[in-house]
């Protein structure tokens, strides 16, 4: 029994060691549990978008805030656009005087942010990345980065890409990883309070130009983005944020339900996924009447429009009629006259998706963004559904 106890320790350490390896970062079993443990705790977290902070912001009831976006220069280095972007990060970071516990993470990119396929390419490039990152984080006294790639190995939205980006992207976050962990140790940062690493991370396409079931390792968590299913690019309406299918969609429907699933076969633990939620809504026009506009063809991408918006002026008026779909537990507006179509999250969809949160064991949930809400009309209910 003791030789098979001491065989298994060294088999243990070989895998702890293993994992060390890989990602550069120390791993021991103590800090496993302690992790997993404080997955129950549930991350609140909110996107905001450095041209639009709110004017009031209740930091109490968030654990993190993401601060969109921090660029890569054309020399590969991560900084701010301007002197605007540093005034708002500065605003955010004085949130702490009244609730110093809450984390404030640089998020990095953004669509249509170019420049990380360049930026992962090389052991130099990438060393150039991640030092840079380090030194935005020191800068504004920050807690950790955030990277917003969309999308490695894609040129959707018009940006350099590379078949290479595949194997690249997990290298950088290597990389960022190894020089965040350097800096914890050099600033007295240890266990929950050393520098974080996230990424925003999709589904599908996603996966198939990343290495997830390896890069998930690196990662503190994951910010799933459970929204734009559907869009100005998708060729029907749809929910963009559904939390599953209609029973109205065709078979490649998105939802965000079978995206958390996705992530669960990598092999990443349920506790590192934080569900992403919207705090906004898409609109179709000119679309086919049938089904009141669900999962139909469309003439054209009508606006994007803030939840605000939407509970001030067109779910209750504008001649707009309030759907639910109880299959996606999705809402939705149809506007008959004018074969307007218009998907988005509400109070009851959030309600719901915090229950499943709970029930996967998920790691909170994280909305884009905070400027969209209606006197936290959303993120109520959130804080509700995370704090019980």
């Amino acid at each position: 029994m003791i030789v098979a106890g001491l065989r298994f320790y060294f088999w243990l350490c070989c895998l702890l060691l293993a994992v060390e390896s890989f990602c550069g970062t120390p791993l021991y079993a103590a800090d496993a549990v302690a992790r997993d443990a404080a997955a129950e705790h549930f991350r609140i977290v909110a996107y905001v978008a450095g041209w639009s902070v709110p004017p009031v912001i209740h930091p109490e009831k968030l654990t993190h805030i993401n601060f969109a976006f921090a660029r890569i220069t054309p020399g590969g280095r991560v900084a701010l656009a301007g002197p605007q972007l540093e005034a708002a990060l500065e605003r955010l970071v004085a949130l702490r005087k009244s609730k110093p516990d809450l984390k404030i993470i640089i998020s990095v990119g953004g669509w249509t942010a170019d420049g990380f396929s360049d930026a992962a390419l090389t052991d130099a490039s990438r060393e150039t990345f991640a030092a840079s990152a380090v030194e935005l984080v020191r800068m504004y006294s920050l807690d950790g980065v955030d990277i917003d790639w969309e999308y490695p190995g894609q040129g959707i939205a018009g940006i350099r890409y590379r078949a290479e980006d595949r194997q690249n992207f997990t290298r950088l976050l290597q990389a960022l990883r190894a020089s965040l962990d350097v800096a914890s140790g050099q600033d007295g940062r240890a266990g929950d309070g050393r520098y974080t690493l996230t990424i925003a991370s999709a589904d599908r396409e996603y996966f198939e130009h990343t290495e997830m079931e390896k890069l998930h390792v690196c990662l503190d968590w994951l910010n799933v983005m459970g929204y734009d299913f559907f869009n100005s690019l998708t060729p029907t309406t749809g929910h963009h944020a559904g939390l599953y299918k209609s029973a109205l969609a065709a078979a490649s429907d998105r939802n965000a339900d079978s995206s958390i699933r996705q992530h669960l076969a990598a092999g990443i633990p349920p506790g590192k996924l934080v569900l992403g939620v919207a705090f906004y809504g898409r609109g179709f026009t000119g679309v086919r009447p049938i089904n009141h506009g669900i999962n139909q063809p469309y003439a054209r991408f009508e606006a994007e429009h803030s939840y605000a918006e939407l509970s001030q002026k067109l779910i209750s008026g504008a001649g707009f009629v309030r759907g639910w779909d109880d299959r996606a537990k999705a809402p939705y507006l149809w506007k008959a006259a004018s074969k307007t179509f218009i998907t988005y999250d509400d109070p009851q969809s959030l309600a719901i998706k915090a229950d499943y949160v709970r029930e996967h064991h998920l790691g909170g949930m994280m909305f884009w963004e905070l400027s969209q809400d209606y006197d936290d009309e959303l993120l109520d209910v959130i804080v509700r559904g995370m704090r019980g």
